[in-house]
């Protein structure tokens, strides 16, 4: 998978500012339809600018010492904060939830990139992090929206349908069996956003790394590849993530006497 290095524009501190500029035409749109995102998008974009920065910094130092040990320590706290951040985005919650999350993304995401790494780039160490760092980075965002949505729906479902599971339960059915429609449904939720972009990829959009490594010089079928590669990646990681935490939470909402537990679920602001 080499590709020829062609061309690169290094941008300046002042390409940067002009880009940023442009969010102003996000802050005139609140302003003249009264949709009161004007401090969310200032405290958005100063984030954007401080974390990219910042991270930055600290890939450069991790690029130069090229350390497994470094590398570890910031794949973990990635993927904590990817573990994180999908509970974060849910309405609904349940004790145990952030350890499931958090079990859920390190398993499928560091699973499918440790199969990235050895079986399919051949990296020459696994802790590179040329490759290992945007690799593992992609797959946790898509991960974690997928867990996110799945998570979010499971609970909504079993909530706004308690008193169908529960009929089903009383009527003999196993937990399994009482819970089987919301879940199929979760993981369904929890795909959408994937499944959506496999199918206009190339035709509406082009993808982050395919752009970035255009941008960065690479030629287009080499991007092409690589892209493909990734969708595939992404597409496992979402949906072993996806399953995984619900499968998780189906343990924590029912019991081995096949009952549900529903006043572990608790809806948050």
């Amino acid at each position: 998978m080499n590709t020829q290095q062609v061309s690169y524009i290094d941008l300046a501190f002042t390409d940067v500012v002009i880009a940023a500029m442009l969010i102003l035409v996000n802050g005139a749109i609140s302003l003249l339809l009264q949709l009161k995102l004007e401090r969310r998008l200032l405290i958005a974009s100063v984030r954007t600018l401080i974390q990219l920065t910042m991270i930055g910094y600290v890939l450069q130092w991790i690029f130069q010492a090229n350390r497994w040990d470094f590398m570890l320590a910031l794949m973990l706290c990635m993927t904590t904060t990817a573990g994180i951040s999908a509970v974060r985005r849910t309405k609904r919650r349940y004790p145990g939830v952030w350890l499931n999350s958090f079990v859920s993304v390190l398993v499928s995401s560091w699973l499918i990139t440790a199969i990235a790494l050895t079986a399919i780039i051949k990296a020459e160490t696994w802790y590179s992090p040329q490759y290992s760092i945007p690799l593992l980075g992609m797959i946790l965002g898509n991960t974690l929206n997928g867990i996110s949505l799945g998570l979010d729906r499971l609970t909504a479902e079993l909530s706004e349908k308690r008193a169908l599971v529960e009929m089903r339960l009383t009527l003999g059915a196993t937990r399994w069996e009482a819970c089987r429609d919301p879940m199929c449904d979760a993981v369904r939720t929890g795909m959408v956003p994937i499944v959506n972009s496999m199918m206009v990829v190339g035709l509406v959009s082009f993808p982050g790394m395919m752009t970035g490594q255009m941008l960065a010089g690479a030629l287009p079928m080499g991007a092409v590849r690589y892209q493909i590669v990734i969708m595939f990646l992404i597409a496992s990681g979402t949906a072993l993530g996806t399953v995984g935490v619900l499968l998780l939470s189906y343990r924590q909402l029912f019991n081995s006497d096949h009952q549900f537990l529903y006043q572990r679920i608790r809806r948050v602001e």
